[in-house]
């Protein structure tokens, strides 16, 4: 670029970044889900989840803990899922324990994810011996499986909302951090970023600003596949009591207590709260695959469901 008087301009990374089309702009992934049948209907199904659990109090025919005189009574044209043993609506109860089932799940994977991208691009742009320790404390983190990594914790610091949401988000961190370290050394290889770093441009803001945005495709599919897990995790640690207090509804609660103890008698007790769980966890994953094969098919296969 060549200013006015023949004076010439060093162009901007950005610019660059642009021009070798690096820069993924966010809304053309959701536009490709149209060429994906499996995740539009997954994404759909997700959104329609979210919008019926928020608004529970609204949509639910009942209230929480709202008793009838119809006892264990199985579906029906009044109670969509049947009744619990105590009268309460189970469709109802469905919704509420939903709505804290996902919050649980996102709540987590914000917190996860935010630690393990924090330390993902840092471990992977600054490299040497902070790089070795970051990838070694890592490697601890991911040789025990989510569910008994949540497990101790739990065990540990206690039960409750906020101690399950902080259990599962550490799980969920060195997984995270391991893939983005990985989509960090790629780009942080390129010539814009050589160009960036030429022009005198801080290591903080080349990594806030040119670093990060291309590495979004990888942390939208992490993101996608690890609330699945996080939701899963939850529902685990709440069906053997060291979640979410047995009083409040949630997806877990709900197939443990007396969806357990009904099985035989009032099935549909226990296959409501199954049924919504694998829905949104069925949906989570093939949205994932939906918008890896989108965003970077490179990883296909590398791990982004986690155990």
């Amino acid at each position: 670029m060549m200013a006015a008087g023949g004076i010439g301009t060093r162009p901007l990374p950005s610019a660059i970044a642009r021009a070798m089309g690096l820069v993924r702009p966010f809304a053309s992934p959701f536009r490709a889900l149209r060429r994906k049948p499996l995740g539009l209907v997954s994404l759909v199904l997700l959104v329609l989840m979210v919008v019926v659990t928020v608004f529970a109090p609204w949509v639910a025919p009942y209230g929480i803990d709202e008793a009838t005189d119809r006892y264990a009574e199985s579906p029906s044209l009044q109670h969509w899922f049947g009744t619990d043993h105590l009268g309460r609506d189970v469709l109802s109860r469905v919704l509420y324990g939903g709505r804290v089932s996902l919050l649980v799940g996102f709540a987590s994977v914000v917190l996860g994810l935010g630690v393990g991208v924090i330390f993902g691009v840092l471990s992977g742009y600054v490299g040497g011996w902070p790089d070795i320790l970051l990838q070694r404390l890592v490697d601890v983190f991911m040789a025990v499986p989510n569910i008994l990594l949540a497990l101790t914790l739990v065990a540990s610091f206690g039960a409750g909302i906020g101690n399950v949401t902080l259990a599962i988000a550490v799980g969920i961190a060195p997984r995270a951090a391991r893939i983005v370290r990985g989509s960090t050394l790629a780009v942080r290889e390129l010539p814009y970023i050589e160009a960036a770093e030429s022009l005198g441009m801080s290591s903080v803001r080349l990594m806030l600003r040119h670093v990060l945005p291309n590495i979004m495709a990888p942390i939208i599919v992490i993101a996608s596949i690890q609330l699945g897990v996080a939701v899963i995790v939850e529902a685990s640690l709440s069906f053997l009591g060291l979640g979410v207090p047995l009083n409040v509804p949630t997806w877990g609660n709900m197939l443990s207590g007396a969806g357990l103890r009904f099985m035989i008698r009032a099935p549909w007790m226990a296959i409501a709260p199954g049924i919504a769980l694998t829905l949104v966890v069925v949906a989570l994953n093939l949205l994932g695959d939906s918008l890896r094969d989108i965003l970077d098919p490179r990883l296909r296969g590398s791990g982004g469901r986690a155990s």
